[in-house]
């Protein structure tokens, strides 16, 4: 008989574990240790390249987390970080030296543009970026010593879709090393590696927490690339702590169920903003209307729980109406089970320039909606109440 190949619902609630009967718990155990004692001075240079010699090398309970994720996502292997910024910096410091180059698409994490922009120059290390969706300067842009391409799908905040397989196969062609952040996709929506890209990070914070409990960062991808972002991990000392490495484990079993949920309430609060007077444009990949819509259906199985409106008047109204809902909490980040509101400029995207932030499409007048698992009609009654705060009106919003 063919063995059967487990679903990734199945892989999010059990992957990592062993499955085989036994005595012991079901819950896998929290190695709350910094070392781990040895018999003999042998058993101590062996156990150095495992995970019971000292945390920041590995540790038991990190193990599984990283197994089950690399499982998700499909991957040769995965690392835990200590933060989403951790697991970015700690990747392209392992991959890349003075006087490489990268080419990274325009819309980005904020801070990954800090880091880009204000702390490789320092390492002698160059980024041009380019824009997200124009495939042609990715190309131009590429030099002899550019050694990365760097990719957000779907990006923070404007959810803009990028061609993972064209991407990929640009970057193929050309010898570089592909790493996406695929954090607002999940594995249970998009997984990046099938397309071809090398590496997918997520800030673990977000999506595979899902409880607003926990910092993380994960990097899944080849064996040879891990292994390298490995060595650096351990010198650099960015590893995640072992009781939120259990607490990542503990969010990973309802990791499935939670993004469905939210894949059919974002979807709903974006249909019901796109048809808003007072709303003048909605960034959701999979609501009618979306440029990229197609693209985003045939590359991931749900939209995601994030999404993003421009109000119908200034800066100061998008301010009164964040500050005006009651089930939409004031507070950064995404991915948790509860319904948050920020506004990027003053958050996500506060760390950049002006000029950057309007090449991305970040205005003052922007919302980002990370929708949790609550009643979809309740939080578009919540966000019913507070557009009828915003003076301005027209006929009808934009799309994309």
């Amino acid at each position: 008989m063919k063995p059967h190949k487990r679903r990734q619902e199945t892989e999010a609630v059990r992957g990592g574990t062993d499955l085989c009967k036994k005595n012991g718990p079901l819950s896998t155990p929290i190695y709350q240790t910094s070392t781990f004692e040895v018999t003999d001075s042998d058993e101590q240079v062996r156990a150095t390249n495992t995970d019971r010699f000292y945390t920041r090398y590995g540790n038991p309970t990190h193990t599984v987390a990283e197994s089950s994720v690399a499982e998700l996502e499909g991957a040769d292997g995965a690392l835990l970080f200590a933060s989403g910024m951790s697991a970015i910096t700690t990747s392209i410091l392992a991959l890349l030296k003075s006087g490489d180059h990268i080419v990274a698409q325009r819309d980005i994490y904020g801070g990954t543009t800090k880091f880009f922009s204000q702390w490789l120059p320092k390492l002698g290390i160059e980024t041009t970026l380019v824009d997200t969706t124009e495939y042609d300067q990715h190309e131009r842009a590429i030099r002899t010593n550019t050694r990365l391409l760097y990719l957000e799908s779907p990006t923070n905040p404007t959810l803009r879709v990028v061609d993972l397989r064209k991407t990929a196969a640009l970057a193929k062609r050309c010898n570089l090393i592909t790493l996406i952040d695929s954090t607002f996709a999940t594995p249970i929506n998009q997984r990046p590696l099938e397309f071809g890209i090398d590496l997918v990070m997520h800030s673990g914070t977000k999506y595979f927490g899902g409880h607003s409990d926990l910092i993380c960062g994960i990097v899944a991808g080849r064996r040879d690339l891990i292994q390298k972002i490995h060595e650096t991990r351990t010198t650099l000392g960015g590893t995640m702590d072992p009781h939120a490495a259990w607490l990542l484990l503990r969010g990973m079993k309802t990791l499935a169920v939670r993004v469905q949920r939210q894949n059919e309430n974002a979807l709903r609060v974006a249909q019901f903003l796109a048809q808003h007077s007072k709303v003048r444009r909605v960034h959701y990949p999979f609501v009618e209307g979306h440029p990229q819509r197609a693209l985003a259906m045939e590359q991931m199985a749900g939209g995601g729980g994030v999404l993003s409106f421009e109000v119908d008047g200034s800066g100061e109204d998008a301010r009164h109406l964040a500050e005006s809902l009651h089930l939409f909490t004031l507070a950064p980040s995404v991915g948790g089970v509860d319904s948050l509101v920020t506004i990027p400029v003053l958050t996500s995207h506060a760390m950049i320039s002006a000029e950057q932030r309007q090449k991305m499409g970040v205005t003052e007048q922007l919302i980002r909606l990370s929708v949790g698992i609550e009643s979809a009609e309740d939080l578009i009654a919540d966000l019913e109440q507070g557009l009828a705060m915003v003076n301005p009106a027209r006929q009808h919003a934009e799309v994309g």
